[in-house]
C-alpha cells in the first residue's frame, strides 16, 4: 500500500528563512506595447499579479498538499516588464522550522497566471490559441536557511 506523509519538524528550530523564485511570461510584442501604456481593459496585469502571488504565498498549504503552513514575516513580488515578456521574481522570508521555497514557487507561478489572464485577449490567435504565450523558466534562485 502507497503512503504519503507529511515530514516531521517539528524538532527543528526556528531560523530565519528566505527564498527567492522567478520564472517569465512571453508575450506578443502588440501585448507588451499595452502592458506599457497601460491600455489592458481588465486593469493594470502587473499589479493584479503582484497581488495574486502575494496572496498565494500565503496559501501554498492548501495549494500543494504536503507543505507545512509556515508563519510568513514578508512577501515580495516584482515584476519587469521586457521586450518579449514580463519577468517575475517573488522573494519569501519567515522564522520557521522549514523553508519557503515552495512559497516562492507559487507566488511567482499564480503571478504568472494573473497576467496570462488579464492579457489574454490580446494573445490569442484567429484560432483562440495562444500559439505565442508561454510560462517558462520558473526555478528557485535562491535560498537562505539562518542569519
Amino acid at each position: 500500500m502507497r503512503q504519503v506523509r507529511m515530514v516531521g519538524v517539528g524538532h527543528k528550530p526556528d531560523v530565519l528563512r528566505v527564498a527567492v523564485a522567478e520564472g517569465k511570461i512571453l508575450l506578443r510584442p502588440e501585448t507588451i506595447r499595452l502592458i506599457r501604456e497601460g491600455k489592458i481593459e481588465k486593469g493594470d496585469p502587473l499589479l493584479t499579479a503582484q497581488i495574486a502571488g502575494i496572496l498565494a504565498a500565503k496559501r501554498t498549504p492548501e495549494l500543494v498538499p504536503l507543505c507545512h503552513p509556515i508563519p510568513i514575516t514578508k512577501v515580495d513580488v516584482d515584476l519587469e516588464v521586457q521586450d518579449d515578456g514580463v519577468l517575475a521574481r517573488a522573494r519569501v522570508e519567515a522564522v520557521a522550522k522549514t523553508g519557503v521555497e515552495m512559497e516562492a514557487l507559487t507566488a511567482v507561478s499564480v503571478a504568472l497566471l494573473a497576467i496570462w489572464d488579464m492579457v489574454k485577449k490580446h494573445e490569442k490567435d484567429e484560432a483562440g490559441q495562444y500559439p505565442h504565450t508561454r510560462i517558462t523558466d520558473i526555478r528557485v534562485v535562491s535560498k537562505v536557511k539562518g542569519a
